[in-house]
């Protein structure tokens, strides 16, 4: 599904909380580039409430013993025992110890669903519009930080792998990755073109992922199943890992009040409509999908965050720490 069309409310939001440039539906660098202006609501959320959430959590970006090995030297009183050398130690018979240097550069992943699943928005944004300009709005914070920046973007038809780079070349490069894989054409039946793409994603991104780094993985609840969990899990052994979680409000209101919806289907140019059952049965999917999410994140130890697509970001930044 594309984009749902209910009837317009009073407190729905109007053409002035869009995007900088943008139009909601759309994607273009212009607007993207425009997140830079808005990157200190991640750094106060990062800096307050954050902080006080996951105290004890949160990774340094100077980690002291970080995870890049440097040399090896004769263990000595307070070394860590964890950090023993016992090959070293076998064949010298004397104690030896790993000392690693100073990470400075954390490199930072970012994985972003644009599939069809995230072509929808009943409000203000599809949640594949909302889902770019997080990625944005987290890779100006990330850039600013120092940090190197990299990913992966997807969809059906394709996807796009960027390595982590430093400064704003690693950025830019996703940007452009961005508009590019929106862009392209979604409208090809899924089933015939890569019905388990966001499978396959997962899976490449283990490989681009090395130890010590930071990987924010942003699609929908749909994303978020027992199998995909599964895999993200596994990133953590290695790596820090966030979750983001881009919703709509339409879900709710048809699981209060189902009636006929207005859609847009991804394999159709017209519009069409989908009848009382099939709109009851849409909103239990997702909140059954979303209550999943929720439930599997807390049991694997993930950090979730839930944003919607039908408000600015400016007005969820409590929600955008790292």
């Amino acid at each position: 599904m594309v984009q749902a069309t209910p009837g317009r409310s009073a407190s729905i939001p109007g053409p002035e909380d869009l995007p900088r440039h943008g139009n909601g539906v759309s994607l273009t660098l212009k607007e993207l580039l425009a997140r830079a202006e808005h990157q200190a609501l991640v750094r106060s959320a990062d800096d307050g409430r954050a902080r006080a959430q996951m105290a004890g959590e949160r990774l340094s970006r100077l980690k002291g013993r970080g995870m890049e090995f440097a040399e090896v030297r004769a263990y000595q009183p307070g070394d860590d025992v964890r950090t023993i050398d016992w090959r070293v130690t076998a064949r010298s018979g004397k104690a030896h110890t790993k000392l690693f240097r100073d990470e400075r550069e954390r490199p930072v992943l970012l994985c972003v669903d644009l599939g069809s699943r995230m072509r929808l928005g009943s409000r203000l944004l599809l949640q594949s519009v909302q889902a770019a300009h997080l990625a944005a709005l987290l890779g100006w914070y990330v850039t600013a930080r120092g940090d190197r920046i990299g990913g992966l973007i997807c969809h059906e038809q394709g996807h796009h792998e960027l390595k982590p780079r430093a400064r704003r070349l690693g950025l830019l490069a996703m940007l452009e990755a961005l508009v590019e894989l929106h862009t392209a054409d979604n409208r090809q039946d899924p089933a015939a073109n890569g019905a388990d793409y966001w499978a396959k994603a997962l899976l490449r991104l283990q490989r681009l992922t090395r130890p010590g780094s930071l990987v924010v993985i942003i699609t929908n609840p749909l994303g978020l199943d027992a199998p995909s969990l599964e895999q993200i899990n596994r990133l953590r052994r290695h790596a820090e890992v966030r979750l983001f979680a881009i919703g709509d409000p339409l879900f709710d209101q048809l699981a209060r009040n189902p009636g006929p919806l207005p859609v847009q289907l991804p394999h159709h140019n017209q519009p069409g409509w989908l009848d009382r059952r099939g709109s009851q049965h849409l909103a239990q999917r997702w909140q059954q999908a979303r209550q999943n999410a929720a439930q599997l994140s807390q049991h694997h130890h993930l950090f979730l965050s839930e944003l919607t697509a039908a408000e600015p970001l400016e007005r969820q930044w409590q929600q955008l720490w790292l």
